[in-house]
């Protein structure tokens, strides 16, 4: 992926993390998904009082694609106010992994937002559930 490609998809994490609704952390996450045809989906962290019902920036992006018609992906994005950005945690890692196995995973600090970290969806994740089987 060039230098340019993962500049913009930064800049579309970072307008998307003004869109979090974070009002009980104040931890506000930003994502962007690059699908293949070249279209970026944007999502937020949105918190609930519940918290287990709360959904992740990249969760929000994937959930947006696929409900838009997208099947395939070349990158995502994370943004964070975190020394170094966050990366995705386990249920994030579970879907990206069914839904965008060839991905890139793009993380940075939002406040260095040219410092990215790479890597591949397939390596966040050993021993995924690869499959669905009926008992």
């Amino acid at each position: 992926m060039k230098r340019r490609d993962k500049e913009l998809l930064m800049t579309e994490a970072l307008a998307a993390r003004e869109k979090a609704v974070a009002p009980y952390s104040g931890f506000a996450v930003g994502a962007a998904l690059l699908s293949v045809d070249g279209t970026i989906h944007r999502g937020a962290n949105v918190e609930s009082v519940s918290y287990g019902l709360t959904c992740c920036a990249e969760r929000v992006a994937l959930f947006k694609a696929l409900t838009e018609g997208q099947r395939a992906f070349r990158a995502i994005a994370i943004v964070a106010r975190h020394d170094g950005g966050v990366m995705p945690y386990g249920a994030c890692r579970q879907l990206l992994f069914e839904y965008a196995p060839d991905a890139r995973v793009l993380v940075a600090d939002a406040a260095k937002p040219g410092s990215i970290r790479e890597f591949k969806v397939a390596n966040l994740l050993p021993g995924a559930f690869r499959e669905f089987t009926r008992g």
